[in-house]
């Protein structure tokens, strides 16, 4: 089953947050970003929701942090990726 996935990033960050995550996660943190830090202040997942749930749950913190970024500095990236049903 293809299921659509999201993340955040930076927009000067030049690394996949999906294959190149250390990378990704180097840039970032030497910048300052934190943005798995901004990310997890917003973030209201739990072990008790469903996958779904928590990427909806995901995709909903980087729209609000997106929608309320002064600086612009954050973006979403997607990925379509192949993952087992749930069932």
């Amino acid at each position: 089953m293809t299921k659509v996935r999201c993340t955040i990033t930076t927009f000067d960050n030049p690394y996949d947050p999906f294959d190149e995550f250390d990378d990704w996660y180097r840039f970032d943190m030497d910048r300052g970003y934190n943005s798995c830090g901004v990310l997890a202040r917003f973030l209201y997942t739990s072990d008790q929701f469903t996958d779904e749930e928590n990427a909806y749950e995901t995709e909903r913190a980087i729209d609000y942090i997106i929608a309320h970024d002064p600086l612009n500095r954050f973006k979403k990236v997607k990925r379509s990726l192949d993952l087992p049903d749930e069932s």
